[in-house]
């Protein structure tokens, strides 16, 4: 596929989002980037670690010593994690590093998310979601937004992603194609988004930012498949 923009053309009035669980904060580590989900357990990225939580007991049950400062992916297999400026493809098992590739907004990335084949970046201050190949990097195509972009995921066949600016986040599901913003789940005030993966059923796991926190929000019966 050929590289293109698609531009947010309108947006859903906000409800507010609701909080079913918080996790963390977690010791030695204030800051919660990235997060993903591998079927059984929840991922967060707390700079120079990434963690995975028991999402029923709330126990981290696996570290990881890698670099993960921003967005965290997993394709069935492998995590993959922005680090600065490149995105590394990881093993679980035991942390080795299998492949890198440079991240699109070259260090300024923030949410990460698989689907179709690909990885999709959310780019924080340039307002974008881009689509990329997972093997070189490519663009394949980019969407737009009107607010910062923080996390990214996909969730019964809807794209959504994280905002937050200011003392504001939002929950947002856009239409892939056109950009169009269909929903949006307003965070309680001060209550930051910095990271978004969805379950596979009616759960949206939020990175918390300097909270130390993952959130787990509900997603709304509205909008699953």
């Amino acid at each position: 596929m050929s590289s293109k923009t698609l531009t947010r053309q309108a947006e859903a009035a906000a409800t507010p989002a609701e909080i079913v669980r918080e996790y963390g904060p977690f010791p030695g580590a204030p800051n919660v980037a990235g997060v993903s989900y591998d079927g059984s357990r929840v991922w967060a990225a707390l700079g120079a670690q990434l963690v995975a939580l028991d999402p029923a007991s709330g126990e981290v049950t696996r570290k990881l010593d890698v670099a993960c400062d921003a967005g965290t992916a997993f394709d069935g297999k492998h995590l993959y994690q922005i680090a600065e400026s490149r995105i590394d493809k990881i093993d679980p098992a035991d942390g080795k590093v299998l492949a890198t590739i440079p991240a699109p907004g070259a260090g300024t990335d923030s949410g990460l998310t698989w689907a179709e084949g690909s990885l999709w970046v959310g780019n924080y201050r340039g307002r974008k979601i881009v689509q990329i190949d997972p093997g070189t990097g490519a663009v394949k195509r980019t969407i737009e937004s009107n607010r910062f972009v923080t996390g990214v995921t996909w969730a019964g066949g809807d794209l959504w992603h994280g905002t937050w600016e200011a003392n504001e986040s939002e929950l947002r599901r856009v239409d892939p194609q056109s950009g169009e913003v269909l929903q949006r789940l307003a965070m309680p005030a001060g209550t930051g988004v910095s990271g978004l993966e969805a379950d596979g059923g009616d759960l949206l796991y939020c990175g918390g930012g300097e909270s130390g926190k993952v959130r787990a929000v509900r997603r709304p019966r509205a909008a699953r498949n």
